[in-house]
């Protein structure tokens, strides 16, 4: 009896690993490009009808052998992503998508904004390299398996945030616009532009030089060590880090209500008992472990990755956009320069939405002192000492010294590029 309980047992994983294992197979099969000539000889396989066959059945993409640099920006909610995010989308030769991960945190975790189960994490993980090493072989029909409801004839009007995306807005993608339409607004993308059919965005995205992709859904670098190894990609990341109290402030006043618990400690003095304080330490240990692996400079990230501070680019967007672009080897346009002058001097009233981009950078960056009480930045600067530490922002000793800006909180460093 025990040893059929064995074999029984046996079967069903090896059952499991044949389904996880043909799963994979039929999912990746658009990334699996088609043969091409080999440089020493020129012939390709011998059995051509095969490869002819094979090579009809699915699109063929292939290998970056033009060099191409790759860009992901590596970040959390509320950090200044997408404001770094549109310095790649106004560039005319980089294809933009802001937050393509999105679809694959719904599908595979729906109802679920942050997860901290470990497992969760790890298929999530899994699902978003496949899916992020597709995208930037220009593989957009790999988006399909995540979004909900299936696309039909490779087009579909649920694509998260598509109007983020000059490149989706624009022909060849979005054919119906006029001269007047060339700088739309991002509600009038979509309705103007209407259903996005992927195959346009596919050949709009080979016809780009760069691919950049905007993530708050991948928690430390080393989560990407495959995408960055692999030499077809020439994948470069960019981490984006922020002061965690000016995270802790931006979030409870974004999303209200996921944070109501924190507001009421902050509106009336007493913390909740049962205040879920992952909330904040959840984004200082992410911010830790992949600073550390990042300032560590093991080899495989050499010439691959840049830790940029928010509060840098905020008080200096040209210079520091400047260095990232150096840093990426792609020459900085004039769009980026514009969009630049033009968006980081904005008054109130111009960062009406939650996602919006234009404001006075550098008050922003310091927003958050005048935001959390005293009480609450305190046990902030406690929970994430460390990190802290490690990012060079300077602790508030008392309520007149959070509150007194003449009083810089943020150190002089230069976090120079790995290379």
């Amino acid at each position: 009896m025990q040893c059929s309980w064995k074999a029984v047992l046996l079967l069903a994983l090896a059952s499991i690993a044949i389904q996880y294992t043909a799963i994979r197979t039929f999912t990746a099969k658009s990334f699996h490009s088609c043969p091409i000539p080999n440089p020493v000889n020129c012939s390709l396989s011998q059995d051509t009808d095969v490869t002819e066959r094979l090579c009809d059945e699915s699109p063929t993409y292939s290998y970056n052998l033009s060099r191409k640099t790759h860009v992901l920006i590596l970040a959390t909610t509320r950090s200044g992503s997408s404001f770094v995010g549109q310095l790649f989308n106004q560039h005319f030769d980089v294809f933009y998508l802001f937050e393509p991960l999105y679809h694959v945190q719904y599908t595979l975790i729906p109802k679920l904004t942050q997860s901290k189960s470990t497992t969760d994490r790890r298929v999530m993980l899994g699902a978003s390299r496949d899916l992020l090493r597709s995208l930037y072989d220009c593989d957009l029909y790999f988006l399909e398996n995540y979004i909900k409801p299936q696309p039909v004839n490779h087009t579909t009007d649920r694509l998260f945030r598509r109007g983020a995306s000059k490149a989706l807005c624009s022909p060849p993608v979005c054919e119906s616009l006029g001269a007047v339409d060339l700088h739309l607004e991002e509600g009038d993308c979509v309705k103007k532009c209407g259903t996005l059919n992927l195959t346009l965005a596919t050949e709009s995205c080979r016809e780009h030089g760069h691919v950049a992709i905007k993530t708050v859904r991948v928690p430390e670098v080393s989560d990407l060590r495959a995408l960055v190894e692999d030499p077809r990609l020439n994948l470069k990341v960019i981490q984006l880090v922020r002061d965690p109290r000016g995270i802790l402030a931006s979030r409870s006043e974004t999303f209200r209500d996921t944070y109501r618990l924190w507001r009421i400690w902050d509106g009336t003095g007493r913390k909740p008992y049962n205040l879920d304080v992952t909330q904040l330490t959840t984004v200082c240990e992410d911010f830790w472990n992949s600073v550390s692996t990042g300032l560590n400079r093991p080899p495989w990230l050499k010439g691959k990755y840049m830790l940029v501070r928010y509060e840098d680019l905020a008080r200096n967007p040209m210079k520091k956009t400047e260095e990232i672009y150096d840093f990426l080897g792609i020459p900085m346009d004039s769009n980026v320069e514009r969009w630049i002058q033009n968006n980081t001097r904005g008054d109130r009233s111009s960062s009406k939405h939650k996602y919006g981009t234009v404001r006075n950078s550098a008050a922003t960056a310091e927003k958050w002192r005048f935001r959390l009480s005293y009480e609450i930045v305190a046990f902030t600067q406690h929970a994430c000492q460390q990190v802290l530490a490690q990012l060079g922002y300077k602790t508030a000793g008392s309520e007149e010294e959070l509150k007194n800006l003449s009083i810089s909180l943020v150190e002089e460093r230069d976090f120079l590029p790995f290379s």
